[in-house]
């Protein structure tokens, strides 16, 4: 087991009104742990010294809930591509390494203290329209309902998205479109969601406005950041169901 001895750089804020400033640590880790279970040790170590420990979120650390959003190194979830923060280990870095943690950093995702934000505005977004709300009737066979390969495909791809934050922490505009388009193109694609896809996106994209996110400019780093690999093509898709509601609906 190779033993590593890390300098930690960690945003420390305790809540939304406060300026906050980074705070040095140094942390001896080994090459098996996680990013999280590093932080576990570090706050093991502030509390033996009475101190107050880092908070950040976590549940499932299997890569399926999407709470440990963090910025490490300048990346939304660190250093690899496709990965959560719970799912990067210490053996992605060197021993002697000097690290950078922080919040994600937006409008829309003030801070709570240190490490955690509040993302409340994206279950906003989802009680606005991210939901089916016409009568399915009681449970079908899976194969009831015939659907296209390709679109049962696409709509399982969104549906991937965790809703962690790093597509607004990597755009430069603090942009939540990837999600938007994420959560209505998984039920806009199925015959159960095109019923009432024009309010849909009418009401997911007016909230994503009302909550202060940014434009997207096309810059495609939520896509190269997000943990799910969400495609930008849903981007393109939710676009093009905003401007025909636009044009075609009463909404």
């Amino acid at each position: 087991m190779s033993a590593m001895k890390l300098t930690l750089h960690i945003w420390r804020q305790r809540h939304a009104n406060d300026t906050g400033t980074f705070e040095t640590h140094v942390v001896d880790a080994n090459e098996h742990m996680s990013f999280l279970e590093m932080l576990d040790v570090l706050n093991q170590t502030l509390i033996e010294q009475k101190k107050e420990p880092v908070a950040f979120e976590h549940d499932c650390r299997e890569g399926i809930c999407g709470a440990c959003s963090m910025v490490i190194n300048g990346r939304p979830h660190g250093p690899l591509g496709g990965t959560t923060a719970c799912q990067l280990h210490m053996r992605h870095f060197q021993n002697g390494d000097h690290i950078w943690v922080e919040p994600f950093r937006a409008k829309a995702f003030p801070v709570i203290r240190d490490l955690v934000v509040d993302r409340g505005s994206f279950d906003r977004i989802i009680q606005a329209g991210g939901f089916v709300s016409v009568n399915t009737g009681a449970a079908v066979d899976g194969n009831t309902i015939p659907i296209e390969k390709d679109l049962a495909s696409q709509s399982m791809d969104a549906a991937a998205c965790i809703g962690c934050g790093a597509c607004v922490a990597a755009c430069p505009n603090g942009s939540a479109m990837l999600f938007t388009a994420a959560k209505a193109s998984h039920l806009g694609l199925l015959p159960q969601g095109e019923v009432e896809n024009a309010r849909r996106v009418q009401a997911m994209v007016h909230q994503h406005d009302k909550e202060g996110f940014g434009r997207c400019s096309n810059t495609y780093a939520c896509e190269a950041e997000c943990p799910k690999e969400i495609s930008v093509s849903n981007i393109a898709r939710l676009n093009r169901w905003y401007l025909k509601s636009s044009l075609t609906s009463n909404v």
